[in-house]
């Protein structure tokens, strides 16, 4: 059973993360309560970060569903063009849900969709000029914000915690 010495590295920065930790220690000693510590904290941070971007992206005139799909043409590169199914793998959505997108997204001027060159019965999905031009403002202001979270760790810091949460992330993709 993994057990942390009380306060070893941190002293009082304990938090009520430490204190569920604690608890189940004290009513179950019988089980290794020491994925509360990461585990929690990771869905507490989640549901935390997905609060700051929804107001950040509301303030900016959109959403994340949009968003992710129009930074999903924007990063495939020039000419910005992609399938909608191609959009509904890389988003990791159903094609049934990335119809609503994009008929949001194309509502609303951001994109449009063609017949695909050869190919009558098919479509692309394309960033218009609009669509284009709010993805990169939203992005850089996004970027901006949510780096300016990480600020308090130095760079090494970030690169490790990139490093350990990639690896946990790949692990948890595989066996999860």
């Amino acid at each position: 059973m993994n057990v942390p010495p009380e306060d070893a590295e941190f002293p009082g920065d304990r938090d009520d993360v430490d204190e569920i930790e604690a608890a189940w220690r004290r009513e179950r000693p019988d089980l290794d309560a020491s994925s509360i510590g990461v585990l929690t904290r990771i869905r507490r941070i989640a549901r935390l970060l997905d609060r700051h971007r929804t107001r950040l992206l509301t303030e900016l005139g959109t959403d994340s569903s949009t968003l992710d799909l129009l930074a999903t043409l924007r990063r495939a590169g020039p000419p910005y063009r992609l399938t909608p199914t191609e959009l509904a793998d890389r988003t990791l959505i159903t094609t049934g849900a990335m119809s609503q997108r994009l008929m949001k997204a194309e509502s609303s001027g951001w994109i449009r969709r063609e017949a695909a060159t050869g190919d009558a019965r098919s479509i692309v999905v394309s960033l218009t000029t609009d669509g284009f031009e709010l993805v990169e403002r939203v992005v850089g202001e996004v970027l901006r914000s949510e780096q300016q979270l990480l600020d308090r760790f130095t760079p090494t810091e970030q690169a490790e915690l990139a490093a350990m949460l990639r690896r946990f992330l790949a692990d948890v993709r595989t066996h999860g």
